[in-house]
């Protein structure tokens, strides 16, 4: 029996299961390995998301960009009711400064890039997302800082560098979108386009897995190694991945989002910029670099497993059709 694309979008959790596994497995037996992996993770992603841009149609990005509800509900969510949970959790659970500025890093920027493929994954409007990522972007680089010096101190603020996110929304966004729009245009003009685009609806779930392989197969040995430090800051994540959803769903419901926008709200709330905060917790001085850099990793890890519990939740529990 050949396998569908139809098949391989529905038994995706169970492809991301393993992929998560074999990850984990591979990089406990084998640090050496899981570090040779690390260098593939941005590439991988860049490849994740230019197969999902491929699907989008763009020219409905500038209604999206319109839609001012949840623009202002996204800034809301991302900006003022997430950072006070942030504090009040960070509150509830103290943590010693290398630790605590790793949480900070990594629970008070939301997510630019694969947002965007797990919000598709979870039925919501990717497209809103998608078009959303300059402005969340250019509003996290303006209040990470001042959120940082809020909750920590001066110290802390000042270890924020630009270039980490800028490279980031150039080389994971920006780039995989021009290859994309190249494709949608090909795909308008001969036979070899559209069957560049079908081979791209191919590529998300397979991709996906790959990145997930990577991740944890790169990470996981640092998080063992620092476990005893690292293992305080595990009920703040999970609070926060549990708590997210909610507020971001209660504010869908008080500013009138539908399900698919008010899904890409979610997604957006419980979805961190991980990957693009890692070099900034690496900046800081000796070993508080290293506790730093793990605590961004196990958020990272405990948001894997988490996405893959919302795109079944959020669509059929949380925020579920009319």
């Amino acid at each position: 029996m050949l396998l569908s694309r139809e098949s391989l979008e529905e038994n995706q959790v169970g492809v991301y299961a393993v992929a998560l596994i074999i990850g984990g497995i591979v990089g406990l037996v084998s640090p050496r390995i899981g570090g040779l992996l690390e260098p593939l993770v941005s590439i991988v992603i860049a490849i994740l998301l230019f197969s999902m841009f491929s699907q989008i149609p763009f020219l409905k990005l500038r209604e999206a960009l319109s839609n001012r509800r949840f623009i202002g509900a996204l800034l809301l969510v991302n900006f003022i009711l997430i950072p006070l949970l942030v504090f009040i959790l960070i509150k509830i659970f103290p943590q010693p400064s290398p630790v605590l500025i790793g949480v900070c890093l990594v629970l008070l920027t939301p997510c630019i890039d694969y947002v965007i493929v797990f919000t598709q994954l979870g039925k919501g409007n990717e497209k809103l997302i998608l078009a959303s990522t300059p402005i969340l972007f250019v509003v996290q680089m303006i209040m990470l800082p001042i959120y940082l010096w809020l909750f920590i101190g001066t110290e802390a603020s000042e270890i924020v560098r630009i270039g980490p996110f800028v490279e980031a929304f150039v080389y994971l966004i920006m780039v995989p979108l021009f290859f994309a729009l190249v494709i949608q245009f090909l795909a308008k003009r001969n036979a070899g386009g559209i069957k560049a685009l079908h081979f791209t609806a191919w590529l998300p779930v397979p991709f996906m897995a790959i990145v997930l392989f990577l991740v944890i197969g790169s990470q996981i040995d640092k998080v063992v190694k620092d476990f005893s430090i690292i293992v305080a800051v595990i009920p703040i994540y999970l609070l926060f991945h549990i708590l997210s959803p909610v507020i971001a769903r209660i504010i869908s419901a008080l500013f009138g989002i539908g399900p698919s926008d008010g899904r890409a709200l979610i997604f957006s709330a419980g979805t961190r910029n991980s990957l693009v905060v890692l070099p900034l917790a690496l900046t800081l001085p000796g070993e508080m670099a290293t506790v730093a850099a793990s605590v961004v990793v196990t958020q990272t890890i405990i948001e894997l497993l988490a996405e893959l519990l919302y795109i079944n939740l959020v669509p059929n529990y949380i925020y579920r059709e009319v």
